[in-house]
């Protein structure tokens, strides 16, 4: 049902984000209620590209034990993969960039809050609270974003022979990429390496923020 509020607000404001706060707010919806949301999401994310880099792996290891057959079928399925895994990896960037805008909205407002209590005891919690919560949050952001470094090589290595396959659709060319498999493997292999300690991590945050 919130991701169905959510929608519709977006599609009526244009995506304007001070508007679409203050109408989530309006339903009872805060701006830490959308980084929970926002980051689970993010970690759906990941999740769905780990499963698509890892297809895109197992495609390439079919290509290069090609024996017979038509080539050209085996090109376009790895370049299917290709384009699946580009359009993951701009998914999670996505993702990302929402997580980072909503949390530093939140981040602005609780910050500008303090100055409104009149209770000192409260305020200096409330501050407490704060600093807390955006250490935990730069922590997960900088795991977020180095995640997201790490498939810029991966798709730079998976196109580079998805074009070199394109022009050298023969036997050669399947040898010729044999030596490059290693390492798109073990780049990928480091990629869900990664993605699994942001997910972990992922789910530590929003755990902290529920509690």
């Amino acid at each position: 049902m919130r991701a169905l509020i959510a929608l519709i607000f977006a599609l009526t404001l244009g995506g304007c984000q001070s508007a679409y706060y203050a109408a989530m707010e309006k339903v009872g919806i805060e701006k830490r209620d959308i980084l929970v949301d926002r980051v689970e999401e993010a970690k759906d994310a990941q999740q769905e590209a780990q499963q698509q880099f890892s297809s895109a792996l197992e495609q390439f290891s079919q290509l290069i034990q090609f024996d017979g057959g038509q080539l050209q079928d085996v090109y376009d399925d790895l370049k299917a993969q290709y384009e699946a895994s580009e359009e993951s990896a701009k998914r999670v960037s996505e993702r990302i960039d929402k997580v980072e805008s909503v949390a530093e909205a939140l981040f602005d407002e609780w910050q500008q809050e303090l100055e409104e209590y009149s209770n000192e005891k409260l305020r200096r919690d409330s501050s407490r609270k704060l600093k807390e919560t955006r250490n935990r949050y730069q922590k997960l952001l900088s795991t977020l974003r180095k995640t997201e470094s790490k498939m810029a090589p991966v798709l730079t290595a998976l196109n580079d022979n998805v074009l070199y396959l394109k022009h050298n659709l023969n036997a050669s060319a399947i040898g010729a990429l044999q030596g490059e498999f290693s390492g798109i493997k073990r780049e990928i292999e480091q990629l869900i390496k990664e993605m699994n300690k942001s997910i972990a991590q992922s789910n530590d945050f929003i755990a902290s923020m529920q509690q």
